[in-house]
């Protein structure tokens, strides 16, 4: 579904990435993770199109997707943060995005129902709680029932009850055939919801492969364990590569 290929991309004199490539597959679910600086964000908005990388090829659907940019409607994103109107009502924005889709799919408003989002739809965006804004953006991701969804660390800031509706919605979505790439700090949501781990560290793509393997290979049964012991091996083997 998404082929990245020998990705680079400069910030001045910072290398954010150094050619990466990765396969993404549809039906899978892959937990993207690294230290602040690692480049995952790059390589998000490098795939979204909001960074143009220095070199190196994307491919979505089989179709490079240099200077042709239809290729995003096929993808929802949940920012991190997201950012919005402060004036604008709950049901404004949602009309504002329908609106703004030229040949909108089948909506899929699920997670608008089951957040309850239709009881304050006049509610303006600069009155709602962290939690809130997360339930929007959720709802915004999913709302045009795309082939892709980005999730940036989509269970911040949501009650436990939310935090489940949206972890049984993300795994609906993989069994449909979807293809999630979520970000999150929180290892047992990953371990919930991801199959596949894409580690990055300074650029580099240091692991990429399934979660059942790391755990075998580390010999941990929580991701979050077998991460740790992932990355002292590799700080361990870097020392060591500098010592010689």
């Amino acid at each position: 579904m998404i082929s990245v290929k020998e990705l680079k991309k400069r910030f001045g004199k910072l290398e954010a990435l150094k050619e990466v490539s990765a396969e993404f597959t549809s039906g899978k679910s892959y937990a993207l993770i690294g230290p602040n600086g690692s480049g995952k964000t790059t390589l998000i908005k490098s795939v979204l199109g909001m960074v143009i990388p220095t070199s190196g090829e994307i491919w979505v659907d089989g179709e490079n997707v240099r200077n042709h940019w239809s290729y995003r409607e096929k993808i929802g994103y949940m920012p991190q943060i997201g950012r919005y109107p402060d004036n604008m009502r709950i049901g404004q924005l949602l009309d504002m995005m329908k609106n703004i889709r030229k040949n909108p799919p089948i909506l899929d408003e699920e997670l608008i129902e089951a957040f309850k989002l239709e009881q304050m739809l006049d509610k303006r965006m600069h009155t709602l709680s962290g939690g809130t804004r997360q339930k929007v953006s959720a709802a915004l991701a999913f709302l045009f029932n795309p082939p892709v969804l980005f999730l940036d660390e989509p269970t911040a800031g949501l009650d436990p009850v939310s935090v489940e509706i949206l972890k049984d919605k993300i795994l609906k979505e993989k069994e449909a055939g979807k293809l999630l790439i979520i970000t999150s700090h929180i290892m047992s949501d990953l371990d919930d919801l991801a199959t596949e781990v894409l580690y990055l560290q300074e650029g580099l793509i240091r692991y990429n492969d399934t979660i059942a393997e790391l755990k075998d290979i580390t010999g941990e049964q929580r991701l979050g364990k077998a991460m740790a012991k992932m990355i002292r091996s590799l700080e361990k083997s870097r020392q060591v590569a500098i010592g010689n």
